[in-house]
């Protein structure tokens, strides 16, 4: 590849978007439920950052399948940032099928990422007020 031409997305930042039918329904998931108060917010969606990255929940005529993990956060402590979103009312999901379970909210998964570095991770997943199904995951050592 011409290096003039290579690379440009992998100099980029990440930045996901999340659909949202109801924006001002997901504002209040995402402040109430999560914690999170936008940085920007414009007419058609709301700014995020969490620890140095950003995402968008951006207003939708759509409607996000909800069959996959759309996004998720990295984290210390998964049981620790479980009990406490459950505290706000967060619900998360009960996974049961071959090769994959989640106990009390949590799933032991080998080889999975972003473990960077680990040999898999403990994951939790949770929807918002939208359908997005979005996940915590701390890496396992």
């Amino acid at each position: 590849m011409d290096a003039d031409n290579s690379g440009a997305l992998a100099r980029g930042r990440v930045a996901p978007r999340l659909p949202a039918q109801d924006l001002d329904r997901a504002r209040r998931f995402y402040a109430d439920k999560l914690g999170l108060e936008p940085v920007d917010e414009r007419p058609g969606g709301l700014l995020y950052r969490c620890g140095g990255t950003d995402f968008v929940v951006f207003r939708s005529t759509g409607a996000s399948p909800g069959t996959f993990t759309q996004m998720g956060w990295e984290v210390d402590d998964v049981e620790a940032a479980v009990a406490q979103l459950r505290r706000r009312g967060v619900e998360f999901e009960d996974v049961d099928v071959p090769g994959f379970r989640t106990r009390d909210g949590i799933a032991e998964i080998e080889g999975n990422y972003p473990s960077k570095g680990a040999r898999g991770e403990r994951g939790a997943w949770f929807r918002d007020s939208e359908g997005n199904l979005l996940g915590i995951g701390q890496p396992t050592r």
